[in-house]
């Protein structure tokens, strides 16, 4: 095979130096072993108070003739949801080891305070007021210890995937940064080589140059590289296609491009790394016939069992809009839907009725001075959306997309954002991967980021994911955080 021959193959994005990535969605195969380590803590915990209050004999008389196996079970179930909903499986937070006391501590008060109401709700329950007392302590210092010990780990600079960026540009910075500020993701970036050997100004001094590609399988054995991160758009001349291409097929070290792996350490598709063969030959399978019909039935019931449960709030909330100030109860506007699509969105009226009297669009911020005070109140907590419900139910919306501009923002940021279009591929959503990912945006550069993060979503459509999106928001709505 030629050198050309095999630099074709390499950017046509074949395997292995373009794999497909794995999904770096919030229950990643990491997040999961943390709840199940936390599960095993908790659960043990309760059974080691259990034996230390009423010993051997009265602990299998518990455990045994009193269902107690269950009941310590649903007492574990109760703390590792109080714990997710506190973020303490949000590897970022752990980086605090102050933040993260804290919160377990508040965390594990709520758990406990929660199944003291649920105990007395139904008594049969109970585990036994002596063995919570002990419990709590107990269960809290060995939290405290297991998670400054995953503290401690991920921090370690030895500890880790160790990564050699080949590129020193702009890519290859946004990439190591991104590995900088998730260091719980399980990566060390090494350093850095380039294509000509000379180290360039703009680097920074924490990174670590290493020298240039020609001397890269050195570099790889001498460092222990476990993967290489192709950060170098122009492929030609001195770029080291032989090298890397031996050392992937021979199993030596993982090779990646810098896209794929930005995409799965932080969730997002970067716009400045993307290129339409990437996304092409990395998007996601095709939809079957059968997974589009389970997703709409799922995402229709979720929004019909949404608007039974929250039409006392949408009573309420229509009474206090109409007691306010004069005008509507509901507010309706244009938005541009699945495919280009225009449809009318209906929301709960949250502000003035001449917040637009000359006619000309304007973006709503989170401190919009239009807003009324109960408009403010229902921003806030969301209950303006419940009567998108409706939208959900006629088809013009799914449960879970990207948020739907209105058409005259669409015009103009699709002349400033590339591939912002492609956000019209999918229906657009209640909620979605960048209302819980990004905060309040309400400027080009915040729907920038939001489209990295939209396009992630559409590339990684699944129900499975739109489960996830649908658990964190409804965190996001009790605790009055992240964006719209």
């Amino acid at each position: 095979m030629s050198s050309k021959q095999i630099y074709l193959l390499l950017t046509a994005h074949c395997l292995p130096l373009t794999a497909k990535p794995m999904s770096a969605r919030k229950f990643s195969p990491r997040t999961i072993g943390l709840i199940l380590a936390d599960a095993a803590i908790i659960y043990g915990g309760i059974i080691l108070a259990l034996y230390l209050r009423v010993g051997v004999d009265g602990s299998e008389f518990e455990l045994n003739d009193k269902n107690g196996w269950y009941k310590i079970a649903l007492a574990s179930f109760v703390c590792l949801l109080i714990l997710y909903f506190y973020d303490l499986y949000d590897y970022t937070v752990m980086s605090n080891r102050r933040e993260l006391m804290l919160r377990l501590v508040q965390a594990m008060g709520i758990a406990w305070a929660l199944l003291a109401f649920l105990f007395y709700l139904a008594p049969p329950l109970m585990i036994g007021r002596g063995i919570s007392l002990i419990s709590v302590p107990l269960v809290l210092v060995l939290l405290l210890i297991w998670r400054v010990l995953i503290h401690f780990l991920t921090g370690h600079p030895e500890i880790g995937e160790k990564i050699l960026v080949v590129g020193t540009g702009k890519a290859a910075i946004d990439t190591a940064e991104a590995v900088w500020k998730r260091r719980d993701a399980g990566y060390r970036i090494i350093g850095f080589v380039t294509e000509n050997g000379s180290k360039p100004k703009n680097l920074p001094e924490t990174m670590n140059f290493l020298g240039n590609s020609e001397n890269l399988e050195d570099v790889i054995r001498n460092e222990k590289i476990n993967r290489v991160v192709i950060a170098v758009r122009e492929r030609r001349g001195t770029f080291p296609t032989e090298t890397l291409l031996r050392m992937s097929l021979a199993g030596d070290v993982s090779i990646e491009e810098c896209t794929s792996f930005f995409e799965r350490v932080t969730g997002k598709v970067s716009i400045d790394m993307l290129r339409p063969s990437w996304l092409i030959f990395a998007g996601r399978k095709r939809d079957t016939r059968l997974g589009v019909f389970v997703r709409e039935i799922v995402h229709r019931s979720l929004a019909i069992f949404g608007l039974i449960i929250s039409l006392p709030i949408a009573i309420l909330t229509a009474f206090l809009i109409k007691l306010e100030s004069p005008g509507p109860v509901f507010y309706k506007q244009e938005r541009v839907g699945k495919n280009g699509k225009l449809f009318e969105v209906i929301k709960f009226r949250s502000m003035r009725t001449d917040a637009e009297a000359d006619g000309k669009p304007v973006w709503a911020t989170a401190d919009d001075d239009r807003t009324t005070f109960i408009g403010k109140i229902i921003r806030k907590i969301r209950v303006d959306e419940i009567p998108q419900f409706w939208n959900i139910i006629k088809g013009e919306m799914s449960f879970v997309g990207p948020r739907p501009e209105r058409p005259h923002f669409v015009a103009q940021l699709a002349e400033e954002i590339p591939f912002y279009e492609h956000r019209h591929l999918v229906a657009p959503g209640l909620t979605g991967w960048a209302q819980i990912k990004y905060p309040y945006g309400a400027s080009v550069e915040d729907a920038r980021q939001k489209l990295e993060y939209e396009l992630y979503y559409i590339k990684n459509q699944s129900l499975a994911l739109d489960l996830v999106i649908i658990f964190e928001t409804v965190k996001t709505v009790l605790f009055g955080k992240g964006g719209r």
